[in-house]
């Protein structure tokens, strides 16, 4: 189950890279003319133009994340993977859209269920391309008879997946209202528990991101489903001052503060080699999360891969509105609780010291820091950077460098038979490495097997071959650059 996760983790890392750009686009946009968000005056180009360029993939994060898993949990990374991951989306989402629903049912549109206008989620794009990936791995190479041999082995996976999504239709169709259901209620019962209500909140609305469920808490409290309407009366100026904005101000100190120093304390614990590519990531995400308060790129990159992690991050997320809730500092966003959202808070009349938010944004990220910093340690947890490098991923940053497939496999084998200081010499036939050794107990099988060749085999004491297949020749011609 580890291991699956992880796979998950590094799959989603693909679609993920792409967020901080999007979210930072959307954030200038804001940051040029804020009236976008309200909706008031006459819009600017320039606003209008980044704000919908970087809509289109964070308003569409779902289904990459159906492309992205698609790809990247098949077992050969196939392109046939990916196009049946956004089959598998198209399915579950059109079956499942409220027009689709309410004619099934016979009912009118606005009698349909709330909850198939949030079909369109995080949760759903994860479970289509798992769905899609599976298929992709089961049926990619099934021969059907002569007669449906057009149908068979790549062609074959989006039909199947187009199937096995319409079981999975069937029982969202019952499952999802109850659930959704659910969550209204439990929010509706805990908006009652003042600044304990909102820590709670807080912490179900982290803890929910990866299933797109935190959208049936969040119209509790944000909009006016039980007459709370957060978001509405901040930005009208109504309510309460010191109360009104409860359920929002406390995502400022996390958003901007403490996600970042998370980030942090993720680059730090990443392994020497990998501290580069994960500073890159962790840089762009967390400047996306304080800028604009669009938090998926980091959420996501350890949400699989080192879940109690995100655990710990819902309950500091909680902690964070409990907090603010208590001493009555209040903001409010119409975006999200970045930089932009925060700026603009200070000019409502009805917020209530939000100058202090920074302070606890100062105390969040410390406490983020060194819970992180902490954990990761302790219990090993695999974030971004840490995770141990497949052959296949190290072929891909080697063909990123300049370099080639075969280097990263020939490096494996000569570590596997000791190094220098073990192999003699390197010759090869048309399909076999035949190499000579010192000591054959330091060869490490199960090292040169990990390159997935078809076999090892030992001749005596001194002489063993590795089978590598008809491309032999450039492996050897690899492995001879490093003998020294």
């Amino acid at each position: 189950m580890k291991a699956y996760l992880q796979r998950m983790g590094r799959s989603l890392m693909l679609p993920v890279a792409v967020l901080p750009a999007a979210a930072i686009m959307m954030g200038i946009g804001y940051w040029i003319d804020p009236n976008i968000m309200t909706g008031m005056g006459d819009p600017n180009f320039v606003s209008v133009f980044l704000v919908k360029a970087g809509g289109a993939i964070i308003d569409h994060l779902p289904v990459l994340f159906a492309v992205g898993l698609a790809l990247g949990m098949s077992k050969d990374k196939d392109g046939a993977a990916a196009l049946s991951g956004l089959v598998a989306f198209l399915v579950v989402t059109t079956l499942l859209a409220s027009g689709t629903v309410g004619a099934m049912k016979g009912i009118p549109l606005e009698e349909v269920n709330v909850a198939f206008s949030k079909i369109d989620n995080a949760f759903i794009g994860i479970l289509s391309g798992l769905v899609a990936s599976a298929m992709y791995n089961r049926f990619s190479h099934v021969q059907l008879p002569m007669a449906l041999s057009f149908f068979s082995g790549k062609r074959l996976v989006p039909i199947m997946t187009s199937l096995a999504m319409l079981v999975v239709s069937v029982i969202l169709l019952f499952i999802w209202p109850v659930v959704y259901a659910g969550l209204v209620s439990f929010g509706t019962g805990i908006s009652s528990m003042g600044a304990i209500g909102a820590g709670l909140y807080g912490f179900f609305n982290r803890l929910l991101i990866p299933t797109g469920l935190h959208h049936a808490l969040n119209s509790v409290f944000w909009f006016d489903v039980a007459g709370i309407n957060d978001i509405g009366k901040f930005l009208s100026g109504e309510g309460t001052k010191g109360i009104t904005g409860m359920y929002q101000a406390g995502f400022f100190p996390v958003m901007m503060f403490g996600l970042p120093a998370g980030g942090y304390a993720i680059y730090r614990n990443a392994r020497p080699e990998k501290k580069k590519a994960t500073a890159s990531l962790m840089i762009a995400a967390g400047f996306a999360a304080f800028f604009t308060g669009i938090t998926e790129p980091l959420e996501f990159s350890f949400m699989f891969v080192a879940w109690p992690l995100y655990v710990l991050h819902a309950v500091l997320t909680g902690v964070s509105l409990l907090i603010s809730a208590l001493f009555h500092w209040t903001a409010g966003f119409a975006f999200s609780a970045g930089l932009v959202d925060f700026v603009l808070s200070l000019r409502n009349p009805i917020a209530n010291q939000p100058w202090m938010l920074l302070v606890q944004g100062i105390v969040m990220a410390a406490l983020y820091f060194f819970t992180f910093d902490f954990a990761i340690k302790k219990f090993n947890l695999m974030t971004p950077g840490r995770e141990e490098t497949t052959l296949e991923e190290e072929i891909e940053e080697q063909i990123a460098e300049g370099g080639n497939k075969f280097t990263a496999m020939a490096t494996r084998i000569f570590d596997g038979l000791g190094g220098n200081d073990n192999v003699v010499s390197i010759d090869n036939c048309t399909t076999r490495l035949r190499l000579v050794v010192k000591d054959m107990d330091k060869v490490d099988e199960a090292k040169i097997k990990s390159t997935n060749v078809p076999g090892v085999k030992k001749i005596d004491e001194t002489n063993i071959q590795v089978i590598v297949g008809t491309e032999v020749q450039f492996v050897a011609d690899e492995m001879s650059k490093l003998k020294k």
